[in-house]
């Protein structure tokens, strides 16, 4: 059976990455359309999985990416829908032309991957991410939800495949699977499947890398941390931290580690510390910290506990954050290089010099100054919305988009061209390589 899902898969992206983009856009709209009509048959489906969730005791944060009718997310899922249609076609644009000799030429040229496996937990709404960004840039994806979002996938799958099907995208080019004895058989499909990427907990993202050949792309925690400089704005440096750590605390750009200046632990330090604790932060704090918040009568306090070295290699995900002194933005880079996920990171500073010191020093998919780190988001790049963040070296970084999406492919254009007349197979002609303007 899964074979057979990654050969439809396969076939299916053949087809689709030779629609025009005019194509595949209507597909979208269909899409979105169709999303938008079934929103209250989806969202009463959620409200099953929210029940059957809090029943039986899952944690707080995956309660909350599953909701789908907090805020404004349902709708923001169409908007972003509606946003990746209207992008560049990432597809069959040119980044190289060479011309190697008279009437030979080569052009390098950007394609779809291929077919991508996708499998998440919680977070329903990825069915429409990673749809629409999948058809826009000419790949099939197959999507397997978890368990706890059960309800809500097959609302949204009724939705997708019936939309699909009144448009000129293969029918296979978007499945979506939904029992878990499949999963494993996929991660077989080598041949067939050209990316894996997993959006869920660590647990999830480390069994996957351990049971695939195939090439994944995603990242297993989001440490994300934030240091305040001896040069920081205080005032600057407290909103940055609230946003960071309450706006979202489940998602996985929310800061976890707040490394502090040791210069400015009686000072600047305290104004951060109050307003973490006036938004009702748990913060666990090294000793010469907790020193410093005694000195100035802001400890002891309910929230304020000792912190131990494995708070600073936790993702918490909730209202809880680790903090701790460094003497200088030397030691900073050192810690989050040290104990990091390679996400993203901020420096707060007005000094341009050290703060450029941090964006060089650290090595993460995102490097900040002066920002919340909630904005390490595809929507908020204007990617229109994204497959999920990636921490990868290779290929793709930070939250990825269309471009993640597309590789490239080198195609020759000849008129009866041998090699054997060249130098270096046999031939005396030499090559040109001269560039060609586009």
């Amino acid at each position: 059976m899964a074979d057979q899902i990654a050969k439809d898969a396969h076939l299916a992206a053949t087809v689709l990455k030779t629609l025009s983009n005019d194509s595949r856009t209507v597909a979208l709209k269909i899409m979105h359309d169709a999303l938008r009509d079934s929103k209250d048959k989806v969202i009463e489906a959620n409200k099953l999985d929210l029940k059957e969730a809090q029943t039986a005791g899952l944690s707080q944060s995956l309660i909350k990416r599953l909701d789908l009718a907090s805020g404004d997310k349902y709708d923001s899922m169409l908007q972003g829908i509606l946003d990746v249609a209207t992008l560049d076609d990432p597809v069959g644009k040119i980044t190289l032309a060479t011309k190697l000799d008279e009437g030979l030429e080569l052009y390098r040229v950007t394609c779809p991957v291929g077919t991508l496996l996708v499998i998440f937990e919680a977070r329903p709404e990825v069915i429409a991410n990673i749809s629409a960004l999948a058809i826009k840039s000419g790949n099939a994806a197959i999507l397997k939800g978890g368990k706890e979002s059960i309800h809500s996938f097959k609302a949204m799958a009724d939705a997708v495949t019936g939309a699909l099907s009144k448009s000129e995208v293969p029918k296979n080019a978007i499945q979506l699977v939904a029992t878990r004895d499949e999963v494993g058989e996929l991660l077989k499909q080598d041949k067939f499947i050209d990316l894996v990427i997993p959006r869920g907990s660590n647990a999830l993202v480390k069994n996957i890398k351990d049971n695939t050949k195939i090439p994944v792309m995603g990242h297993a925690d989001g440490i994300c941390s934030i240091y305040v400089d001896i040069d920081a704005d205080a005032e600057m440096a407290a909103r940055i931290v609230v946003d960071a750590k309450t706006n979202y605390p489940a998602g996985c750009n929310a800061v976890e580690t707040l490394l502090v200046n040791s210069s400015i632990a009686t000072t600047k330090f305290i104004k951060v510390t109050q307003a973490l604790l006036d938004a009702n932060v748990k913060i666990r704090a090294t000793a010469d910290l907790i020193a410093a918040l005694e000195s100035a009568n802001v400890a002891p306090h309910d929230n304020i506990t000792l912190a131990t070295e494995a708070d600073f290699e936790t993702e918490f995900l909730e209202f809880t954050i680790a903090v701790k002194s460094v003497p200088d933005v030397a030691g900073a880079i050192y810690h989050v290089n040290t104990h990091g996920s390679k996400h993203t990171d901020c420096i707060v500073t007005e000094n341009a010099d050290t703060a450029q010191k941090f964006l060089r020093g650290i090595d993460a998919a995102g490097v900040y100054w002066n920002a919340s780190t909630r904005f390490a988001d595809g929507f908020r790049y204007g990617f229109g919305t994204e497959v999920g963040v990636s921490t990868n070296k290779i290929h793709a970084r930070g939250p990825v988009g269309l471009e993640g999406l597309v590789g490239y492919q080198y195609i020759l254009k000849g008129n009866g061209h041998i090699v054997s007349d060249y130098a270096g197979a046999g031939g005396k002609k030499p090559f040109l390589h001269e560039p060609i303007q586009f």
